[in-house]
Order: C-alpha cells, then structure tokens, then sequence
C-alpha cells in the first residue's frame, strides 16, 4: 500500500465533537456518558471473526431460529436467525466474561439465568462470579446471587415455573471452598438454598432433571483440584445422586449395581425424554466409559468403554440423550460421538471444529440442534449433516506481536486453532478474511516477525515446538531449542522444561549484523542464525523445586501436555535502550536480570510477592535501561488480587503500583507507552487500565471494550495505537493514543482543540463481494478525524482550516444535533 509522507488533509475532514461538560476527565464504562471526555475513545474490533471456545449452548423449542451460547471470556451470544448472525447480549451487564451454563425456562421463553464460569478447567481458565438472569430474552440482565461459585456446570430450570431453579456449582478450582454443590431457588434468584452438599474440595458438575418428572434429578458430582504444577482430577467426593422430591432430599447411587467400582473422576449424566426410566452415564473411572440404567438408575451396564468417547475426560465427559428416539444418544468428546443402539456402538458426527462441549437437541425436532466446542457455536437443521458457521470474534488469543510495515500487522495464537498475522488496516472498506494468514506454529505460542522483514515469522506452539515461516515462499521448518516431542510425559522426563505458552523473541539490538533471537524453557536460549542452532546463555532462572516437576493428571487418568510444566521461564524482555540487559520472570515466582548479555545473571524478585505466583509480563522501559515494569498474577493459588511492580535500579528494589485497579483484577500485563515516559497501560482479568502518572494512580480504560480477560497489549510506536489481545473477544486496536495524553489539558478553558493524527492517502473502497452475512473486522476512520471539546453547550459550531499562512482553506459550520433526535 503506498504511503504519503506527512499529514494529508481529508477532502472531507469527519468531526468528532467530545461531550459538552466534565468536571474530572475519567472513564467510563459507558463511552457514551454526557460528561465523559474519553467518549470520543472507541476501541475497534478488527477480528479474525473465527470462533473461540464455547462451553455452554441452549435454544427454544417454539423459537426454531432463536440460540443463545456463552463464550468462554466472551459472554452470551444470541442468535435470531438460526446461527446465520450473531451478537453479544451481556456486555453492559456482566462483571465477568467466561460462561458455565445458560438455562431457558420453557414456559417462559423471555427468562434466562446465566451461570458464569466455565466447567472443562483448562490451566488458563477464566473465572465467573454467579448467576444473572433475563427477564427479556436477554435485552437486560441481573445478577442474582451465588458469586463465589466460580465455575458454573450446569443451570436447568423447571419445564413449567421459570422462578424454580437448580445450579450445578463446581466451586473455586485452585482452593477448597464452601459454595459449591447444588443450589435452588423457588422464587427466580431472590434467594437460595443449598440442597446437595458433598464437601468443601468437591463441586457439581452435572444436573439433569427428568423431562417428564421434573420432581427427579440426577446429579454428577466431581472432585477436581488444579495448582499451577497440576490437576487432580478424581477422588472420593466423585459421586452420583438421584432426588425423586425436587431436590429436598437425594440418595447416592455411585454403588448401584453395576457401576464402577473405585475411584470416580468427571460424570456426565442424562435422561431419555421418550424413556425416563433409560439414564447414561459417562464416567471417569478405571473401568469407566458409557454406562446405561433401564430403571431409573438401580441397575447399570457398561455399554461402551470406547477410547473415543473417554480420553481425556477432565476436559469432555458429557452425553445427551436424543429427544424422539430411546436408542440414540451423543457422546461429546474430541469428536461428536452418535449410537443409535443404546450405547453400544458409535459413529462420529461431523461438526466444524473438534474438542466438544455442549450440545441442545430440540425437544418437538431432534434434527435442529446446536453444538458448541472450541471454535465457537455452530446450528444444524438436519441432524449434524450441515452446520452453520463459525464466524463469531470469540477467538482465545495469548500473546501479542506487531511489526513495522505500512499498514502495519498484528499477529497472535489463537487457542485450539492456527497462529494468525491480520493487518491493522486495509485498502478495502474492512478487514475480511482474505487478509488473514497463518504464520506457523500453534495454538499456544508467542510469535516474533523478524524486525526488518516481516516476511519471516517464528512461532511456537506447545512442547517446545517452534517454526520460521517465510510469508513470501510459504516455507515453513522446524527450528526447535530441542528436539523431542514431550507430549504425553511429565516434566519430570524433560531435558528442558517448556511450558505451553513459552517465550520467543528477537532482540532489539543487531550483534554482527544480525538480530538475535531467544526461546526460554527453564534455561534462555539465543540463536545468531535464526534458529538454526541454539546457545544457552543463562543456568536455570527457576526455583527447580523437583516436587513440582511430576506428572499430571490422576488419580484415574494422567493428562500432561506441557500445560502442567512448571518451573520454567515464562516471560522474557530484552532492554530497548541498553543491548544485554534482559529480564527473565518464571512461573514460580522469580524475576532475574544479566546485564552483560547473560554471562551473569542476578535474582531481583520483588519481596512481598505471593510464593508460587505467576511472572507473567516484563516491559523493559524504552526511555531508562534501569527501569522495568513487572505483571504478575496468582489466580492459580486462588489469589485473584493484581500484581504490579516497578523498578528504577535494575531491580535493586521495587514498588508496588496497584493503586486504583480493582481488587479482584488480577494483572496479566503492563506496558509503557514508548511515545510517552511514564505512561502505562494495564490489562486484567476483567478490563482496561492505564496511569499517566508512573503507575501512582491507575483510571480504567474499559470505553466500549466488553467486560473480556486482557491476555496481552503492544503500543505501536510509529502509529501511537494500543493493541489488545483478548481471551474472548480477538484483537482489538485503540487508535491515536496522543488524545489521551492531552485529556489532562481538557479542562483548562472553555474549548480544547485535540491535535490531529496524520492522515494518509491510501486505495480505498472495492474489494471483492461478501455475502451479506460474513463479518468484518473495523478500518480506522477514513480521512482527517477531528476531535474537540467544549464545556459548554453552544448554538453553532464552525471549524476553519487554514494553511500555513493563515488563508482559510475549508470551513465548516453546523449546530449540535437537538437531543433525543436521530445522529
């Protein structure tokens, strides 16, 4: 795209007006607040519209084209028009993104309940806070109690009283807790009550109330602990239960006759509705897989121990009966697994991603259906023949890389997909999926566009693996620290310990021509011929606590993919100022510096943090090689407070700068704004920050972004704009960053003209045709955008552009809108 130096006035200049009064500029999470001068911010969106993981679906029986699904980070979706279109419900309602269960009530269509907090507990998932309910098919919501639940499985309401309601409540992850276990409520959330309670490391996870009987209930409970070296999937509180009263009393059924005897895992459990004496059960066990009752739950029979239906069961274990046949029942897994014989035998169902989570069968159609697994929610109308797709901009994304082209692009890993690079802006009217590229690498890596040509990307992915891509060639080679493949084994067997999310970056600084590049399992590599080969150029930066470093999974099934990998570094930055000052900040806690390229290397953890806690971002100041900023996060010891830390004195010593971040925002990233010393950007687990003071007071900088978890953020130097990378949400951008560093000038008269950002002359328009339904992602205004602000309401506006000898070039003259009237 050719690029005009200098500033291009737009033929049409676009005027953005900032609102007329504001005693303080502060944010708001509503940017369209009167007396908001940050309301002239908006984030935009800019995909990929692919879909991230969903966990939790649901739709209506005499609706056939309404669906709901909750993303996990990304909120409630709802869908009018069968899966064709799709858009957020909850954004200006939730407090948390990550979704467990959505319930409809069946006599009541316009009642939601929401629980929040996903149940399959990956090692980075995201918390939820309770139960919201709608009373307007999801045009507004409340929240209506159980907020230390955490992670959510299950919500079913009553077939005929919208206000009765059960909750399948896991409880806290990382700790043990005492708000866990089945909950109802009789007068639609006003109160609750806790009715089946098995211990205080042991939650529900599955509920199911018979379709015929809505007086018994079925209830799976699960024992599951996660630290961040392990998960403990299993133990004596598994259990099953049966309550034939609406719950006041329960009975446990885990010695029936017939079921597995020893230690019980995950449980998935439902009920035929043609049948309602024919229950299955999936579960984690020795002798687990598909288990079936034809009496209401007495006597059982293994009718499946399938690998397919049972591996990796933490993660899957959910079975759905079909709503029309007896015979046939879904078993939810990598694959979407169908019998037709009660059990015995299966056939895969072809769906548009893999790693299944959720599905809901019409209860009046079992061929109209909708399904969600880690690429979004998808809809069938012919029993899983078709589905629609998935385009929704609830991509995972963990880490955040940019380059210097013009435009310039942004690259991220999705989760359970490919590694993207998107461009920050096009020549077409938007950004379509024709301009996004996979780069090489995995779903979990960091990626690093060699600095001077961004042809050539590197990119990692789990265990260690790691791949040089040439974008020009479509060329791609393995170019590992290591090379073994881990999967499978335990950290205890590594030569090196990388984790699933393991740094990889290119210096700043040239040595001989060449920009180095660093890779960190336990130990920092660097490589002088792109990967080619490899130098360790640091001893263990890690605690190397051996007791940390074993097996996951168990007590029934191990699960180790390099998630579990502990003690390892976890992040890394190289000074901009000074060539060999480089950080290094571990998962258990530790942050190291060298200031001689790595020939020594000295332990300048910050005291007064938390043990165990996560070092999960460094930003070496751009403007001081003394001076870094520190995002730690402890959530995986049930700590869920922020972390952030700066120093001055190459570590020496360190403050903590939290003040003004919420309390249960825990820190994932911060950042310095390299055009602006001292101005910071922080991203949490629930939103937006940033300090225009050194880190002494944070605002939030939520504007229009959802309530989303912020995984990682750059500031593009030469463009002055804030890149977001969300668990749930995709990429966002933040445009012209220079207006916020003159909001502090705001207040100082009666009108304040915002200098303008430099506009280009670019190609604009055409582009090829879309179907209607296809989403894109947002350009950045076209032409030179004005902004101003004025404290006072006046009759008539007039803006007169003048060149540089005071001539009066264009003028333009308009009154502001009558308010209540169309913009």
């Amino acid at each position: 795209m050719p690029r005009t130096p200098g500033v291009v006035p737009s033929p049409t200049p676009q005027f953005a007006p900032a609102p007329q009064t504001s005693p303080i500029p502060q944010v708001s999470a509503n940017p369209n607040q009167k007396n908001n001068p940050l309301a002239i911010f908006q984030y935009r969106q800019i995909g990929p519209f692919r879909g991230g993981r969903v966990t939790a679906v649901a739709g209506i029986s005499n609706q056939p084209n309404v669906y709901y699904f909750g993303a996990t980070g990304g909120g409630v979706y709802k869908t009018t028009d069968g899966g064709v279109n799709w858009l957020p419900v909850s954004d200006d309602y939730f407090k948390t993104g990550s979704v467990g269960a959505i319930g409809i009530a069946e006599s009541d269509p316009n009642v939601l309940y929401v629980g929040m907090g996903e149940s399959p507990v990956r090692g980075n998932v995201s918390h939820g806070d309770g139960v919201y309910k709608s009373n307007d098919a999801g045009k507004t919501w409340k929240f209506v109690g159980l907020g230390d639940t955490r992670q959510i499985g299950r919500v079913r309401v009553h077939p005929k009283n919208p206000d009765i309601v059960y909750v399948a409540a896991l409880g806290h992850l990382w700790a043990n807790n005492q708000e866990r276990g089945v909950f109802r409520t009789r007068d639609g959330g006003k109160t609750w009550q806790k009715i089946l309670f098995r211990d205080d490391k042991t939650g529900a996870i599955d509920l199911i109330l018979d379709p015929t009987n809505p007086n018994t209930i079925y209830a799976g409970f699960w024992q599951i602990k996660r630290t961040p070296w392990s998960l403990e999937s299993g133990g004596a509180g598994s259990s099953m239960y049966k309550s034939t009263d609406g719950g006041d009393t329960w009975s446990e059924i885990k010695s029936n006759k017939g079921l597995p005897p020893g230690v019980w895992g995950k449980i998935g459990i439902t009920v035929s509705p043609v049948n309602p004496n024919r229950i299955w059960a999936i579960i984690e066990a020795k002798d687990g897989g598909l288990y079936r009752s034809d009496d209401a739950g007495d006597n059982w029979q293994r009718v499946s121990d399938s690998p397919q239906i049972r591996q990796r069961p933490w993660y899957y274990t959910r079975v759905y009966a079909d709503t029309q046949n007896a015979d046939t029942v879904y078993v939810l897994n990598v694959g979407v697994h169908k019998s037709s014989d009660g059990g015995r035998t299966f056939t895969t169902v072809g769906t548009p991603h893999s790693d299944n989570h959720d599905l809901w069968i019409a209860p009046n159609d079992n061929r109209r259906m909708i399904e969600s697994n880690d690429g979004g929610a998808n809809v069938s109308t012919d029993g899983g023949q078709n589905w629609t797709e998935q385009d929704q901009a609830t991509a995972q994304f963990y880490r955040v890389a940019t380059d210097n082209d013009f435009p310039y692009n942004i690259y991220g890993a999705q989760q359970d997909n490919s590694t993207v690079k998107i461009p920050s802006r096009t020549a077409d009217f938007a950004i379509n999926e024709t301009h996004w590229y996979d780069v090489g690498g995995g779903e979990s890596g960091w990626i690093a566009p060699h600095p001077e040509n961004s042809d050539i990307i590197f990119a990692g992915s789990y265990g260690g693996y790691l791949t040089m891509y040439n974008h020009r060639t479509k060329q791609q080679r393995n170019v590992n620290v290591y090379p073994d493949n881990p999967m499978g084994a335990g950290a205890e067997a590594m030569k090196y310990r990388f984790q699933w999310n393991y740094p990889i970056l290119f210096s700043p600084h040239k040595t001989d021509g060449k920009f180095p590049l660093y890779a960190a399992g336990n130990i920092l590599f660097r490589s002088m011929d792109e990967g080619q080969s490899w130098q360790a150029i640091s001893p263990d930066l890690t605690t190397n606590d051996k007791s940390k470093q074993g097996t996951s999974g168990g007590p029934v099934t191990q699960d180790n993919t390099s998630v579990e990998y502990y003690c390892t570094i976890f992040t890394v930055a190289e000074s901009p100022i000074t060539q060999g000052v480089i950080w290094a900040g571990s998962d258990d806690g530790l942050v190291h510096i060298t200031r001689d390229g790595g020939k020594n290397w000295d332990n300048v953890t910050p005291k007064g943090m938390p043990e165990w806690i996560q070092i999960n971002a460094i930003d070496a100041s751009p403007f001081d090689a003394g001076t870094a900023y520190v995002a730690a996060t402890a959530y995986k010891t049930d700590d869920y407070k922020p972390y952030l830390f700066k120093t001055t004195d190459y570590g020496k010593s360190w403050k903590k700068i939290v003040n003004g971040i919420a309390n249960d925002a825990f820190t994932r990233v911060v950042r310095e704004d390299p055009n602006r010393r001292g101005f910071l950007y922080a991203g949490t687990e629930t939103g937006m920050y940033y300090s225009a003071n050194d880190g002494e007071t944070w605002a939030s900088l939520r504007l229009n972004l959802p309530v989303v978890p912020i995984t990682d953020l750059a500031v593009h130097k030469r463009e002055a704009d804030l890149v977001v990378a969300t668990q749930g949400r995709s990429f966002y951008v933040l445009d012209n960053l220079p207006l916020l560093y003159q909001m502090a000038d705001v207040q100082k008269g009666d009108a304040f003209l915002f200098k303008p950002e430099d506009a280009y002359r670019t190609p604009g328009g055409g582009g090829f045709n879309f179907p209607a339904t296809v989403a894109f992602g947002a350009n950045p205004p076209n032409g030179a955008v004005v902004h101003y602000y004025l404290k006072s309401k006046p009759k008539e506006i007039t803006l007169d552009f003048l060149d540089s000898s005071g001539k009066s070039i264009r003028k333009f003259t308009g009154k502001p809108p009558v308010e209540g009237a169309p913009a």
